[in-house]
């Protein structure tokens, strides 16, 4: 029976050699440097600017606002900095038996149902805010009950139908009417955007701004280094009598106070 060679039948040349590879391998992974983010075509998800909209789906300045604005995200490279949240609750309300209570009735309740479900089915962002859009352009064009229609338009499955039907929708949607009961400062209508923390308040329509702004990358959209709008919002415009800020207001909406329980 043949014994296994012992370390000493081994010629230091063999050693030699390993000790050179190991030499040269060592000193190419301190010439390499790391893989960084900025090589990427998108940005790192701790750099992107958080940019969370509060909307009701048959708001007509909520589906405005979606369809002609947001939208732009994904018409540019400025969705590449962006990590868009849409939190369809806006200005409904829980009434003393414990039912949801919407602005515009019953039917947006259950389409900010199906939205909210869509959200959570599908992740991604460019899948559930194409379905969002196209049910919004619908609302716009006074088409809304025609919404089963977006699932074919966009390709996605009808999942969030079954998430209404077996009630799993409606704890989406309740814990989505959480999250905005919570808002600091608490929002007084919708659209109601929030970039970084920052709620833009009556002045959302200028988010662009804002997001080039907040934004800390090192990899600047084009969209930003473009010539953008630096007005801002003047307060002392609201006492003008022809000042319209298209928002539907949430004192217009009910009288009763959100209460979650803890």
């Amino acid at each position: 029976m043949k014994m296994a060679p012992s370390l000493r039948s081994f010629p230091r040349s063999f050693f030699f050699c390993c000790f050179l590879l190991l030499s040269l391998f060592l000193l190419l992974l301190l010439l390499v440097p790391p893989s960084s983010s900025s090589s990427s075509s998108s940005s790192a998800p701790n750099e992107k600017v958080t940019v969370s909209l509060y909307y009701e789906s048959l708001c007509p300045y909520c589906a405005d606002f979606i369809v002609n604005r947001l939208v732009r995200l994904f018409q540019t490279d400025l969705i590449s900095i962006v990590n868009l949240r849409l939190v369809p609750w806006g200005n409904a309300w829980i009434a003393p038996d414990g039912s949801v209570v919407c602005q515009h009735g019953e039917d947006e309740c259950f389409l900010n149902t199906i939205e909210a479900c869509t959200i959570t089915i599908y992740p991604d962002v460019m899948q559930h805010f194409k379905f969002v859009e196209c049910l919004e352009r619908l609302s716009l064009e006074g088409r809304h009950r025609q919404w089963m229609n977006c699932f074919q338009m966009t390709g996605l499955g009808t999942s969030p139908i079954d998430c209404y039907t077996t009630g799993n929708g409606k704890t989406i949607h309740l814990k989505y009417g959480k999250e905005t009961s919570e808002l600091k400062p608490p929002h007084r209508f919708v659209p109601w955007v929030v970039v970084n923390n920052q709620a833009l308040q009556e002045d959302y329509r200028n988010f662009e701004t804002y997001i080039c702004r907040a934004y800390k990358g090192k990899m600047m959209p084009s969209a930003c280094r473009s010539s953008h709008s630096t007005k801002t919002y003047d307060e002392s415009n609201e006492k003008d009598n022809n000042f319209f800020i298209p928002v539907c207001y949430a004192d217009e909406a009910r009288n009763l106070t959100l209460h979650f329980g803890k």
